[in-house]
């Protein structure tokens, strides 16, 4: 069996029926006797250009093991699914289970949308009304 990395654009106002579609295409790669190594899901993101008159869709990566059968049976699914706009399937030489750059760069927005908002930000002190009368005189002189 080889291993297989395969990126899904699902159209946004599918996006709930997104867990669905996953539970379905790991059912197909099970019952074929393959295995689910890795399922992200990257969320809504903009795409690079517009595909069917729409800017942004709901983003899938899914690393999985199976034989060409299964792999035919997937991607025909996609093809005739309305909700995929777009498919890509890249052969792997081994089976991948680390977080892609892309899950590590939707944990970082997601923890920095939830980090407290400072309200100095990284600028550091400027020496505003607020500075301490001991660095004023140590500054002037």
């Amino acid at each position: 069996m080889r291993h297989y990395e395969i990126v899904l654009l699902i159209h946004p106002d599918q996006s709930e029926q997104v867990p669905a579609m996953l539970e379905r295409y790991k059912g197909v790669v099970t019952a074929g006797g393959g295995k689910v190594h890795r399922v992200e899901d990257w969320g809504r993101r903009q795409m690079a250009y517009m595909i069917q008159k729409l800017a942004k869709a709901h983003y899938l990566c899914i690393n999985i093991e199976c034989g060409k059968d299964v792999l035919a049976e997937l991607e025909t699914g996609f093809r005739f699914n309305d909700a995929v706009l777009r498919h890509l399937t890249v052969l792997q030489d081994e089976a991948v289970t680390a977080p892609s750059i892309m899950m590590k760069m939707v944990e970082r927005e997601d923890s920095r949308k939830s980090a407290p908002v400072s309200d100095r930000g990284d600028r550091g002190d400027r020496g505003g009304p607020d500075r301490a009368p001991q660095e004023r005189q140590s500054q002037e002189a």
